[in-house]
C-alpha cells in the first residue's frame, strides 16, 4: 500500500506568509485593517473601543476575502455566469474601470493572418 501523495499545485506568484496569507491577500488584509483602524479611532472618541475592534476585524476579513476568494459560478445568477471563477479583486478593478470610462468597454481583437 502506498503512502500519502501530494498533488502538485501551481504556486506561480504565490509566496505564503504565515501559512494562510499569500502576498496579495496579506496586502488586501492590511488595507482592510487600516480602514478599520480609521473607524476604531472614530468609535474610540465615542468611548466605544470594542465596536472599533470589531470594525478592524470586519474590514480585515473583508480584505482577506477580496484578496483570496474567487467569484462562485451560479447558474441562476446572470452576473456570476459571466465572471464565475475569476478573482474578486480583478472583478472589482474591472468594474471600477468600467464606471470610470462612463460605462464603455474597449475590446482589442487580434486578427489572424493566413499564410497562403
Amino acid at each position: 500500500m502506498g503512502g500519502p501523495y501530494n498533488i502538485p499545485r501551481n504556486y506561480k506568484g504565490e509566496n505564503k506568509i504565515l501559512f494562510i496569507f499569500s502576498t496579495k491577500s496579506f496586502v488586501y488584509t492590511a488595507i482592510g485593517a487600516f480602514i478599520g483602524i480609521i473607524f476604531y479611532y472614530i468609535f474610540n472618541l465615542l468611548s466605544l473601543k470594542i465596536i472599533g475592534f470589531i470594525f478592524i476585524a470586519l474590514f480585515a476579513a473583508i480584505g482577506f476575502v477580496i484578496g483570496t476568494m474567487k467569484v462562485p459560478e451560479m447558474a441562476n445568477l446572470k452576473f456570476t455566469q459571466k465572471v464565475g471563477g475569476e478573482n474578486i479583486d480583478k472583478v472589482i478593478i474591472r468594474w471600477i474601470k468600467f464606471k470610470k470610462n462612463k460605462k464603455k468597454i474597449y475590446i482589442y481583437k487580434k486578427e489572424e493572418h493566413k499564410d497562403e
